[in-house]
């Protein structure tokens, strides 16, 4: 029962195929393919990355989907930035997934991109210019990640030999500055930003977007009893919230001496983990799992 689900071993198995797995593997696909059809087939590649990439002309004739499949599109000379992208959302987002679940991570995976997109294309809707590269999302990942663990230090090996400690929050302030730096002196004015061919109004989207969802979705819909960053919900939230809630919150109990009873209640909770994390377990599911568990123990 208990004991063939891989993540209640003690010797714990990660998915084989997990959401971040699909996603770092779908962008590495679609820059090889962009490779050879550029130095192959350059007549489809230019379709190809005219009907995946953003631009205020696709949008106007109807390509919705470019707001989220420009992010798997890279500038093929350019190796070490997907590099880059990969190793942040592969670092990231092992932190991050386990807290948001497969199916909110895709979901914010998704709409980091459009958000960036979104604020991209009305900034050059006058003057249309194509759009590719994870950057907004990858932005978010690292808003979101400071927002769960403002002050955890992290140590980065800089050209693999100088060792750099910092903590997210700083990171994250430097980041917001720097974007809002070349996005007003430079991007607005047309002008190339000493910080490189950097899309500073789509980094800006994406970490918005970040921000915004730990600010007022993550913790308002799916709150847990886990402990979480500093940044708390405004007061005015808080209250009403309280007064929404009931006074007397419902309770229930599971009858852990039957074995049917147990195995779907068990099963239930499981499934919950598996799609949704474990930050979104109630107190009561905790507990019955942690009985179920210790149940199994005495046999």
């Amino acid at each position: 029962m208990l004991q063939d689900r891989p993540y209640m071993r003690d010797s714990f198995e990660r998915p084989r195929a997990s959401v971040l797995t699909w996603l770092l593997c779908s962008m590495v696909a679609v820059y090889v393919i962009q490779n050879l059809l550029v130095h192959f087939f350059p007549g489809t590649a230019y379709w190809f990355e005219g009907a995946l990439g953003l631009s205020a002309y696709s949008l106007k004739a109807g390509y919705v989907w470019t707001l989220v499949t420009y992010g798997f599109l890279h500038d093929t000379g350019n190796l070490l930035q997907i590099l880059g992208y990969l190793l942040v959302i592969y670092f990231v987002g092992r932190e991050v997934l386990p807290i948001l679940g497969a199916r909110r991570f895709a979901g914010f995976y998704a709409a980091a991109l459009a958000a960036g997109g979104l604020v991209s294309t009305a900034v050059h809707w006058r003057h249309p210019e194509v759009l590719y590269g994870a950057s907004a999302a990858v932005w978010a990942l690292v808003i979101l990640y400071a927002c769960f663990f403002p002050n955890r230090e992290v140590t980065l090996l800089v050209f693999f030999v100088l060792p750099v400690t910092f903590k997210p929050k700083h990171l994250a302030y430097l980041m917001v500055g720097l974007d809002l730096f070349g996005f007003v002196f430079y991007e607005l004015l047309g002008s190339v930003s000493p910080l490189g061919v950097a899309a500073h109004s789509a980094h800006l989207g994406g970490m918005a977007a970040g921000w915004v969802y730990f600010r007022y979705l993550h913790d308002t819909n799916w709150g847990s009893d886990q402990p979480h960053a500093e940044i708390e919900l405004p007061r005015w939230m808080k209250q009403r919230g309280k007064a929404a809630a009931p006074e007397s919150p419902p309770s229930y109990s599971v009858n852990i001496t039957g074995r049917g009873h147990l195995r779907a209640e068990v099963d239930r909770i499981l499934d919950k983990i598996n799609s949704d994390g474990f930050g979104s377990l109630s107190a009561e599911e905790k507990r019955v799992l942690d009985e179920a568990r210790d149940l199994i123990g005495r046999r």
